[in-house]
């Protein structure tokens, strides 16, 4: 432990007051009391949220909050100069890493890609079914429709009767054949 972190605890047993007593106060979480005392800074959230850490713990124990803010700051800057040359090695490594990983295609990243593919080709299949059978219906509908002949009336000339007779020789059509009332 540095010489902040002492002092900090020793300022507050002298007073006589305890961590959980500091956490109620404060609602600051006593592992971050303790990281404080021990001076473990990368347990610590981090930027603002330190700072205030420090002024809350200080203005429990009546300490002069700005003063502590300003050691707290000076210890921290040391520390992490020490841990400098640790991060830039943690960074080189972790860059590294996801370079690796970019590089390498994951197992799990190509199956969703193949289930997206034969989900496509699924309902590309399903939209081919439907458009060719309903534009089956439609032709065999509208074809029956219009291959309808025109039929001619004949009047037979020994009873007088009329009946509808087809014409074959003339594919000429209407939609709907016409009404003959005798």
């Amino acid at each position: 432990m540095g010489k902040f972190g002492d002092t900090l605890r020793q300022e507050r047993e002298f007073r006589g007051i305890t961590l959980d007593s500091i956490t109620r106060v404060t609602k600051i979480s006593n592992r971050h009391l303790v990281a404080l005392e021990q001076e473990h800074f990368e347990v610590l959230p981090g930027g603002v949220f330190n700072k205030s850490m420090v002024r809350e713990y200080a203005r429990v124990v009546g300490l002069d909050q700005e003063e502590w803010v300003g050691r707290y700051l000076s210890a921290h800057q040391s520390s992490k100069e020490a841990d400098e040359d640790g991060w830039m090695r943690f960074a080189e490594n972790a860059s590294k890493a996801r370079g690796d990983s970019g590089r390498r295609s994951r197992p799990d990243q190509r199956l969703r890609w193949t289930g997206i593919g034969l989900l496509l080709l699924l309902v590309a299949g399903l939209s081919w079914f439907v458009w060719s059978y309903v534009h089956k219906k439609i032709s065999m509908g509208t074809h029956a429709h219009v291959s309808r002949p025109i039929a001619t009336v004949t009047i037979d000339g020994s009873s007088g009767n009329h009946y509808l007779a087809p014409l074959t020789a003339n594919r000429f059509c209407l939609s709907d054949p016409p009404l003959i009332r005798s």
